[in-house]
């Protein structure tokens, strides 16, 4: 037998540091060079599949509490009377409360990893496995919140750990940002689609959805919700009743519960914002809280829970039990049903507010069911012939969930999707977008939305913010327009007019005439449009002069010109480039709109804001920086 010589000291020194802990995964994953089709496969595989069993083992563990506080320690001491029922939630705050003093912070929620992809300096140490403790702890003791939220978040906490592995871009991260929440919430909710379009929605806040970046989506919220099934269950959420159609005429009725649930919505997340604020010791009269540590709060709510839960024990916990009985008709009189929806909004807001650990979607199904099957019932007891007209209060439950889950977290395809995954039943469409729609509607009309602006997204510019005001806000057209923007004769042939075009490398020019009167707007899109199309009906480039040997640049333009003035916000401009999609506005003098003064582009809008907040950053270290002038 021929003995192979022994590999060189050089050889196995790179042999051993290749299997070593030390090398880098990234080193390890481009020493395979996956093709881009692969690499997409792997990352949704690896974000989903983690995500499933994160989230698995997370209700396990609120399982396992929730048996150790409410059926154990409530074996031994229920025999002292109703009163300890109180017990469970002031444990579950103590527990919570010494994690708090323990680490100090459980690390950032999903607001903070979102600003994190949006280069904003908010990094935080990451804590899932803490966090996922103590939304166990908070969620099996009683505290009202859900399990959505911390489900996200360790599908979110996966994602940005793999970018931090990976060494990826800002882009690349919002990416696996997103597939890391859809992930969580198709585990959580087994509703995959409802996970994707939560991605899509909230998360990477896009209405363009490009195939590599929905196939990572996708991917990982049917892997994710794979491995939950399995753990888990199949059975969705809720086992929700058939949905009855018992008059189109009733479509009505519906806008008027979206109209309540708008109302809902705006008190639920008002009455966290208090409550948040309350306990922060930042509320006239409650200066005293400050005093109080931040690890001991979680104990007063607890307390507070704890006395409510003793007379009302509907309230306590993530609440899907009492949901399920709404949803299956049972009997809830009208006043149980409306000091329920006061007593768990406020019990959540106390909740969230004391320093509990959970998510804010179960409370808001649970206010929508409270609310439908109430407002069914209030319509019965006013007006008692329309009842043989109206479908059963579980439907009006059934659409209240969706429409306070919308307009408290403003992601109305979210909830029609997660919704229509869980009855599976098309028939409640109709009334379900209506009143989603018109909830989200009146949320937006009645207190809009102040920390994103879906213009400047829409037209791919960053969210930009200064001490809570958006830099873009207060700016000017004068601010961000092209001083001297490409001139062209309106008479100019379209062959000449495009080689300068070419020439000056520019996107756009003004027409105009020979005493420098505007005339329309030229871009290089519509040379493109009006390009011949090589065919049998072309036969030679002399037949391509010949057909643009009349053809002029006036004859091509734009002629209906929206126009922009230097003196006006440059918010106000974007808003009319958005409405009617165009790319570039002419700014002209407000007594003489044939005096152009310049060319408002995007890309120029986008470039000074960009230097607009550096600038900005940078009055903290440096001097002021003179203004920069195009």
């Amino acid at each position: 037998m021929t003995l192979l010589p022994p590999p060189s000291p050089k050889k196995v020194k790179k042999l051993l540091a290749f299997f070593t802990p030390e090398i880098p995964i990234n080193q390890l994953i481009n020493s395979f060079q996956p093709s881009p089709e692969t690499g997409i496969l792997l990352l949704a595989i690896l974000i989903g599949g983690s995500t499933g069993m994160g989230v698995v083992t997370f209700h396990y563990l609120i399982e396992l509490i929730h048996h150790l506080m409410l059926e154990e320690l409530m074996g031994k001491i229920g025999n002292l009377g109703a009163w300890t029922l109180a017990a469970v939630p002031i444990m579950g705050g103590l527990i919570v409360g010494l994690m708090r003093w323990r680490t100090q912070d459980f690390g950032p929620g999903l607001s903070s990893l979102i600003a994190d992809t949006e280069g904003k300096p908010v990094k935080h140490k990451l804590r899932p496995v803490t966090k996922m403790i103590a939304a166990a702890v908070s969620l099996g003791s009683g505290a009202s919140l859900g399990p959505e939220g911390p489900s996200v978040e360790i599908g979110t906490s996966f994602g940005v750990l793999l970018s931090d592995i990976l060494q990826v871009s800002q882009e690349r991260q919002r990416l696996l940002l997103g597939a890391g929440a859809a992930a969580g919430l198709a585990a959580g909710f087994n509703a995959p689609i409802a996970g994707v379009f939560f991605a899509l929605e909230i998360v990477m806040g896009t209405t363009s959805f490009a195939t590599s970046a929905v196939s990572v989506v996708l991917l990982a919220a049917v892997v994710a919700a794979l491995i939950a099934q399995i753990g888990l269950g199949s059975q969705p959420a809720f086992a929700l009743p058939a949905y009855q159609v018992r008059s189109y005429l009733e479509l009505p009725l519906y806008l008027g519960l979206g109209l309540c649930a708008s109302l809902i919505s705006l008190t639920y997340k008002e009455s966290i914002r208090i409550f948040k604020a309350g306990f922060d010791g930042n509320l006239p009269n409650l200066h005293l809280l400050r005093k109080i540590p931040q690890w001991f709060k979680p104990i007063i709510g607890g307390v507070i829970v704890g006395l409510v839960g003793w007379r009302y024990p509907q309230i306590l916990g993530i609440g899907y039990g009492i949901v399920q009985a709404m949803l299956q008709d049972e009997d809830f009189s009208l006043n149980l049903l409306l000091i329920l929806l006061v007593l768990k909004l406020l019990m959540t807001s106390i909740s969230a507010g004391s320093g509990f650990v959970g998510g804010l979607f179960a409370p808001a199904m649970y206010l929508g069911a409270s609310l439908g099957s109430a407002y069914a019932k209030i319509l019965a007891l006013i007006i008692p012939t329309i009842e043989q007209y109206m479908a059963a209060p579980p439907a009006y439950a059934m659409v209240g969930m969706a429409a306070v889950l919308a307009g408290s977290v403003r992601a109305p395809l979210t909830a029609i999707i997660m919704l229509f995954e869980l009855t599976r039943d098309y028939r409640i469409v109709l009334p379900l977008m209506a009143a989603v729609g018109l909830s989200v509607w009146l949320v937006e009309r009645i207190k809009p939305t102040m920390d994103s602006n879906s213009n400047l997204q829409q037209i791919g510019l960053p969210e930009l913010k200064d001490e809570k005001v958006e830099i873009w806000q207060q700016m000017l057209v004068v601010d961000a327009m092209v001083y001297n923007p490409q001139r062209l004769l309106g008479s100019l042939g379209v062959l000449d007019g495009a080689k300068m075009m070419i020439n000056q490398r520019s996107r756009s020019a003004l027409i105009i005439d020979e005493s420098n009167n505007l005339l329309g707007i030229l871009s290089l899109e519509d040379i493109r449009r009006n390009l011949p199309i090589w065919g049998p009906e072309v036969n030679s480039l002399v037949d391509i002069r010949e057909n643009f040997a009349t053809q002029t640049l006036l004859d091509i333009c734009t002629t209906d010109i929206i126009y922009a003035w230097e003196d006006e916000p440059l918010s106000e401009a974007i808003d009319r480039m958005e409405l009617r999609g165009l790319h570039q506005l002419p700014v002209v003098a407000r007594d003489n709109p044939n005096c152009i003064l310049g060319l408002l582009e995007k890309e120029q809008i986008q470039l000074t804001c960009n230097l607009t907040a550096i600038n900005k950053a940078l009055d903290h270290y440096l001097p002021a920086l003179p203004t920069v002038v195009n």
